[in-house]
């Protein structure tokens, strides 16, 4: 098995550019570019009797013509070093505060996080999925303050290892690993509400492999996988047998945190992302 590193828009864009000759089997993607592609009919359907785990997922977890599955539960959060912010960040309005000047990184809207917390910050400026001026108004300066706009998570990594950011709208998976690494990280969900996050496993449409995709969805979605996932990368299972730590509950969206999440419609954020990338390149990353 050969591995492919890159994030959801690259893997969204490869799936396109080898349209109906795939390179790879199985890809893990965000739910709304994989809602994206099945737009464009580049999703095989995913057979559910060839899957022995198929009944043990929440039901909510299928896309639309089964065209994907999600694989797991996340969220974008706010992460700080506790070693340098003493109070804990309570809101998405906190990196506006003077005290953060110099000191955070925002991520491009090509990632997840990216466009998360734009749509998170344009929803508390009175925006809406129709109108992102508020949001475009609001990041323009906090775009500009940001040392880089991040387009791969790792990138913060050795950011907080040098002390250049205390804060950042970021992963709690990748928060907790870091963690573990013996890094000075915290994890802090915003009163509004994290933006949740579910990533998906899709079969690129004409592979040759389709059996083995569908092995390797099955292992991915079975109780054994997303358990030993979610204990070692800190992600919230979709399979019920699952039981979380409380060391996970603690990091992972879980009971109030999960109850309280945004979770954006992904068929919504297909049709629009185009629209909102060519503004943010347009007005904020000029």
């Amino acid at each position: 098995m050969s591995l492919k590193l890159g994030n959801s828009s690259q893997f969204a864009a490869a799936i396109r550019a080898t349209g109906g000759k795939p390179d790879m089997d199985v890809v893990f993607i965000d739910n709304s570019l994989a809602a994206q592609t099945h737009g464009e009919k580049l999703n095989e359907a995913i057979d559910r009797k060839k899957l022995t785990n198929a009944a043990d997922i929440i039901p909510t977890a299928w896309g639309k013509d089964e065209s994907y599955v999600v694989a797991m539960v996340s969220a974008t959060v706010l992460v700080y070093n506790p070693k340098m912010v003493k109070s804990p960040p309570t809101s998405w309005l906190d990196l506006f505060d003077p005290a953060y000047s110099g000191k955070y990184a925002i991520g491009d809207i090509s990632g997840t996080s990216g466009w998360q917390y734009f749509l998170a910050l344009n929803k508390l400026k009175g925006g809406t999925l129709e109108n992102i001026n508020p949001g475009i108004e609001a990041i323009k300066p906090l775009a500009k303050g940001s040392p880089v706009l991040y387009t791969q998570a790792d990138q913060l990594i050795s950011l907080f290892e040098r002390g250049e950011i205390a804060i950042a709208p970021w992963y709690p998976d990748r928060a907790g690993v870091a963690i573990d690494k013996g890094l000075s990280l915290a994890v802090a969900y915003p009163k509004e509400g994290a933006v949740g996050i579910l990533p998906v496993v899709m079969i690129p449409k004409g592979t040759g492999k389709l059996d083995l995709a569908h092995k390797f969805v099955d292992q991915v979605l079975s109780a054994e996988g997303q358990g030993c996932f979610s204990e070692r990368a800190y992600i919230g299972a979709v399979n019920t047998k699952v039981k979380l730590s409380e060391k996970l509950q603690k990091i992972v969206p879980y009971g109030a945190t999960l109850e309280k999440a945004w979770f954006i419609d992904p068929e919504v954020v297909a049709r629009s992302i185009p629209n909102w990338t060519r503004r943010w390149q347009r007005e904020v990353a000029r």
